[in-house]
């Protein structure tokens, strides 16, 4: 099944907290998927890079200079242990 990011905020380090739609959540480092090249060169920036925001259309993350990631490479990447996984928030 295909996972929607439904929040997205920008942490130090070039790393994003994440939270999909069935609740996973989790920290993500974008400088351990993404070379800092091409499209993605602006989020070099902390600046740039804390302009994140959820796509809502697409359930992934963007940037306005037109950068964007794969939702399920995320997804994978918590759900394998290869970034930090936080517990659901209580309802």
């Amino acid at each position: 099944m295909l996972r929607d990011i439904v929040e997205a905020s920008p942490l130090s380090g070039h790393r994003l907290a994440l939270t999909f739609d069935d609740g996973v959540q989790g920290v993500v480092d974008i400088a351990a998927i993404v070379p800092f090249e091409g499209v993605f060169a602006p989020l070099q920036s902390q600046a740039e890079f804390a302009r994140v925001f959820v796509n809502r259309e697409l359930g992934s993350i963007s940037w306005p200079c037109g950068a964007d990631l794969d939702t399920q490479v995320l997804y994978a990447r918590l759900r394998s242990g290869e970034a930090e996984v936080r517990a659901p928030a209580a309802s």
